[in-house]
């Protein structure tokens, strides 16, 4: 229950903002002053928690919101948990339709050159799937 016995109103996670990841692991990440379990989205409009639980579970449907940002966006990172597995080059086509390129690493790699790229200013946007590890 929320504040005097009101319903608790549970919201898909979201920060409205960008933000370098301070940390990742063990099963979340850390950035502006919070800490998020499961993976994430970052895009211009802000930082969402993210459905995908494994490289397998990224679908279309679950990089819509990439494509619905496009005109902020030159680069997608795409981390993919605790190994590179190569995003198919079948599935960039609407990417690069938009002028996006698209490159999947380790979450690890993918959260240390997101963190780069924003530090530069650049137009990058990032999906990361949630590691166990520290």
């Amino acid at each position: 229950m929320g504040k005097r016995g009101e319903p608790l109103e549970l919201r898909d996670a979201h920060f409205p903002g960008r933000a370098q990841i301070d940390a990742y692991g063990n099963g979340g990440f850390r950035f502006a002053d919070m800490s998020h379990r499961g993976s994430l989205m970052c895009v211009p409009s802000g930082v969402y928690g993210w459905s995908p639980t494994c490289f397998e579970e990224i679908t279309d449907e679950a990089l819509d919101q990439i494509l619905q940002e496009a005109d902020g966006i030159e680069v997608l990172l795409i981390g993919c948990g605790d190994e590179l597995k190569p995003f198919p080059e079948a599935r960039k086509g609407p990417f690069r339709e938009k002028g996006i390129m698209v490159d999947s690493m380790s979450t690890g790699a993918a959260v240390r050159t997101y963190n780069v790229m924003l530090g530069e200013d650049r137009a990058v946007a990032a999906v990361f799937i949630a590691v166990d590890y520290t």
